[in-house]
């Protein structure tokens, strides 16, 4: 294979090069390159012992821990495909992504056994290894990921071409998809997918090895995973680790250990922003603040600008990682904008036929290069629906400007058609969220009876706000179509949410 696409040895080089540099700095503990490179080798080692080849699936369920990327380098080394799962999920959604990927072994941390114990994975067919981490196991047919792993140190693993990876475009990675609509689906990501995301990574957060990277987005999304801590590792930099989010602690290290670029997504800036200033300390040695997940409003960028916080805005998708991009000024310059397209890929917006579109008409944002997945898990379906004609289909609808500037319309899935007019959500959303007394809104179609679907609009207030629906209406009279008003309105305290902070809209009722 070719070495200088896998970052296994990334991490190795840097053992050799710069070994007492710090690699992780996670609670208190200081990981250098040199003990990093060490622990994936026992960690792989360990994987080896139990049998564990090229092309075998290992999922991991733990928080952010340094054992989660220990185990995520020992794959990449092997030709192992690592699954990453979501720990927020339920044990149904469990069952389902270990009867889809199939893996030989998994890895759980001890906060989740209860899930996992209601599985009784013991019957599982084909036979699954299990692995805890973080206290004694509850039973001699489960390994305590610590102990296994610790009668390994200072070894090496035996790796020839045909036990380890041979070609970049080998599976790395199966990456499940939030699932906000549908079945989620696991994302194949391969090897040159990553070396290329960190490319498109190392120029958008314009990294050096003397970067501090501060990770409390899970490592189980391609954020936290792909967008962070493997640029981090390729450039030999130093990435400070959270277990979880905790808005009074990013402020700490980021004064105590002078952090200098970090990715969050709107609800993370959120909460940051509700810390009183007296608990921010210094933020000069930030650089950047990037954000994504979903739309930005003008007035949480420039809130984060007027707080130290200077954003950076990117937008993407497991399928592909980053996508597009934007600097601090584009947002304030070209209001809505989520960008260009990052250097490393073509992307594009097709109209409903597959032509280009022309600026300013709404079509689907698609990409074609390195950093598209190669397919999802076992589903060919998908696959094809997805990737047409090498072109991967985002499902992001999106119109751009004489500038090469991208504007979101919505999703394709999202869109309904009202009376004979298409009408896209976002837009709507977007145009609500102006209102001085809505904090939040979203909206999704629903059957009627005269015009075949409209738009039911769930409303989060303002607190202490007193809304009704005639006030939305006159509202949207100021600026809407009346083909493009809410038939039916609801009020919330909150929505159903992804880890990422999106909101669900197949939970709304």
């Amino acid at each position: 294979m070719i070495k200088s696409m896998n970052i296994a040895w990334w991490v190795q080089r840097w053992a050799e090069l710069t070994p007492e540099k710090p690699a992780i700095l996670f609670q208190d503990d200081v990981i250098t390159y040199k003990d990093l490179s060490r622990r994936s080798d026992r960690t792989a080692c360990w994987l080896q012992s139990l049998g564990i080849e090229k092309g075998d699936r290992v999922a991991v369920m733990l928080y952010n821990c340094p054992e989660f990327l220990d185990l995520f380098l020992a794959c990449s080394r092997l030709g192992a495909i690592f699954v990453p799962i979501n720990f927020r999920i339920t044990a149904r959604e469990l069952d389902f992504f270990i009867k889809n990927c199939r893996p030989r072994l998994f890895v759980h941390g001890s906060a989740f056994t209860d899930t996992v114990n209601s599985l009784m994975l013991a019957a599982y067919l084909p036979p699954l290894m299990v692995a805890v981490h973080g206290r004694t196991a509850d039973s001699s047919r489960i390994f305590e990921l610590d102990t296994a792993v610790a009668r390994f140190d200072g070894k090496r693993p035996f790796l020839t071409r045909s036990l380890g990876p041979a070609d970049p475009e080998e599976p790395q990675v199966i990456m499940y998809t939030s699932g906000t609509t549908g079945q989620p689906k696991g994302a194949v990501l391969s090897h040159r997918k990553t070396f290329f995301n960190c490319l498109n990574a190392d120029i958008f957060f314009k990294l050096h090895a003397s970067d501090i990277m501060l990770i409390f987005l899970p490592l189980f999304h391609s954020g936290g995973l792909f967008i962070q801590a493997a640029p981090t590792f390729y450039k030999g930099a130093t990435m400070v680790l959270h277990k979880k989010f905790d808005p009074e602690k990013v402020f700490q290290d980021i004064e105590h250990f002078k952090v200098s670029k970090f990715l969050g997504v709107p609800t993370v800036f959120r909460e940051l922003l509700k810390v009183p200033q007296s608990g921010r300390g210094d933020l000069s040695s930030l650089r950047v603040c990037a954000g994504g997940g979903e739309r930005l409003t003008r007035d949480l960028i420039q809130a984060c600008a007027d707080a130290g916080l200077a954003f950076r805005q990117i937008m993407g998708q497991t399928e592909t990682s980053i996508l597009l991009w934007a600097s601090e000024k584009d947002p304030l310059k070209k209001p809505g904008t989520v960008g260009r397209p990052v250097f490393h890929a073509e992307v594009g917006i097709l109209d409903a036929r597959g032509r280009p579109a022309p600026p300013g008409q709404i079509g689907e944002i698609v990409v074609r290069g390195s950093i598209m997945m190669k397919e999802y898990w076992q589903d060919p379906v998908k696959t094809e629906e997805t990737i047409k004609n090498g072109f991967l289909h985002t499902g992001d609808l999106a119109w751009m400007d004489e500038d090469g500037f991208f504007f979101l319309a919505g999703r394709s899935g999202d869109m309904y058609i009202s009376g004979g007019e298409n009408v896209y959500p976002a837009e709507v959303e977007k145009f609500l969220k102006t209102h001085p007394d809505i904090q939040d809104v979203a909206i999704k179609g629903v059957p009627h009876e005269i015009w075949g679907e409209c738009g039911h609009a769930f409303i989060i207030p303002v607190p202490g706000a007193c809304l009704t629906k005639t006030d939305i209406l006159a509202f949207c009279r100021q600026g809407l179509a009346k083909f493009k008003w809410p038939a039916q309105i609801s009020f919330r305290e909150d929505f159903p949410r992804t880890s990422l902070g999106k909101v669900r809209k197949a939970d709304l009722r």
